[in-house]
């Protein structure tokens, strides 16, 4: 049952994306302004509509395909939490954005994915139990040095902020979610 539910809720994520997109592109409705600007009124609406928003479809496959793969992750290794997750990683990583962001109007679901690789990656080491610390090692490998260069500032049409606010959000839940749970969760299968 839960299971069913976070893949309806992964696979509904991802539709949303597509025709908010698909919106776009027929018939354009300039949606793109409801992206996140850091420290103004309207920017706050872009802490919920930035992973919605993408300017093109290479920007759209890259951030679709990424985002796919680690919410297939996160339905294997939590899925207990998975939808926890994915909400807690948009608002604490747009809230972090909007707060220390540069001023830009910044758009795309890449901030999540930072939040979600974050998640992963820390969440499997800190727990250390096998399975969730080779997927981590997956991840950290699959993404590694895209990870580590999407938070250099060298394309100043990257969102590298976002991507950083996102990264840091993702391994704070982390951190807070083994601290909630020690002692309520059986032994680490790695000592």
């Amino acid at each position: 049952m839960t299971f069913r539910r976070n893949l309806e809720f992964a696979a509904s994520l991802l539709c949303l994306i597509l025709v908010t997109f698909a919106l776009e592109y027929i018939k354009p409705l300039n949606l793109l302004s409801f992206g996140l600007v850091p420290r103004t009124a309207g920017g706050l609406w872009g802490i919920l509509t930035m992973p919605f928003l993408h300017a093109n479809v290479a920007h759209l496959l890259a951030n679709l395909t990424s985002l796919a793969i680690l919410l297939g992750f996160l339905l294997v290794f939590h899925s207990q939490r998975l939808i926890e997750v994915v909400m807690e990683a948009i608002i604490l990583g747009g809230l972090l954005l909007w707060i220390f962001g540069r001023t830009a109007n910044h758009i795309g679901a890449s901030g999540l994915i930072y939040g979600l690789a974050g998640f992963i990656v820390v969440s499997g080491f800190v727990q250390q139990r096998f399975l969730e610390v080779l997927g981590a090692v997956i991840v950290a490998v699959v993404y590694g040095s895209s990870l580590f260069w999407g938070l250099v500032p060298t394309d100043p049409g990257v969102s590298w902020d976002g991507h950083l606010a996102g990264a840091v959000a993702g391994t704070a839940l982390a951190l807070f979610t083994e601290r909630r749970n020690r002692g309520t969760q059986p032994p680490p299968l790695l000592q």
